[in-house]
């Protein structure tokens, strides 16, 4: 997720929902996910601007799992820029809860996504993590999980690493429908527009229609709303 949009972007419409209609927001949710219910969790507070909230990033949402935090530091830099989700939450399943590590799209741009760790040390770190990510789901090495799609990569292997660790999560991409970005942007304006885009990360990144984390990857496409909540037409 990028800068916030007057009206317009991924994070915009998500926190609409979030402010507007979180009642809607998490009932599709509970669909996508065949969960029986839930809940937000606050980011943490920026201390540059009092009463902001930011972004979670990496698993700051899990500080205080210390063992966790110890293998995570192995597998991934410390420095630089993790992944930084659009939301995370929770979801009740058959009783028991879970993460929700939620990542937001509205126009084709923000799918594509190239590492840009600088040092060599970080982008070797990432690459044996993102190969480890790739032999657990039954992906071929040869594919090039660095530059095309590495955003959705990195997710991917986040969220193998919290399977590994005996850590119930699910990675839902959230795919907006019917944004007006602008500035030649291409924005689909029906869940159909969303499909040749994801159809081209699928052939990219390589991943198989079965794998060990299939039921924990969702896709969930969303109208936008209008002012005051009201949804944007649905083509």
């Amino acid at each position: 997720m990028g800068k916030l949009g007057n009206g317009y972007g991924s994070e915009f419409h998500l926190l609409r929902y979030l402010e507007f209609d979180r009642v809607s927001l998490n009932s599709a949710i509970q669909t996508t996910t065949c969960s029986e219910d839930v809940e937000w969790l606050p980011g943490p507070p920026d201390p540059r601007n009092p009463g902001k909230l930011r972004e979670w990033k990496g698993l700051n949402f899990l500080s205080h799992n210390v063992p966790l935090q110890s293998a995570w530091r192995k597998i991934w830099p410390s420095t630089g820029n993790p992944p930084n989700w659009d939301g995370v939450g929770r979801v009740q399943i058959g009783g028991q809860w879970q993460w929700l590590l939620v990542e937001a799209k509205a126009h084709e741009g923000e799918v594509a996504s190239l590492c840009s760790a600088s040092s060599e040390h970080s982008r070797a770190q990432i690459a044996a993590t993102l190969a480890a990510t790739k032999q657990a789901l039954g992906v071929s090495p040869e594919r090039d999980w660095l530059n095309g799609y590495y955003q959705y990569c990195n997710r991917l292997a986040v969220l193998n690493f919290l399977h590994e660790q005996n850590v119930p999560a699910h990675l839902l991409f959230i795919y907006f429908i019917g944004d007006k970005s602008g500035s030649g942007r291409n924005c689909p304006q029906t869940e159909t527009g969303w499909h040749d885009v994801l159809e081209r990360q699928r052939e990219h990144v390589g991943i198989p229609n079965t794998h060990p984390l299939q039921d924990r990857v969702h896709n969930l496409f969303l109208p936008v709303q209008g002012p005051c909540g009201v949804m944007g037409p649905r083509n």
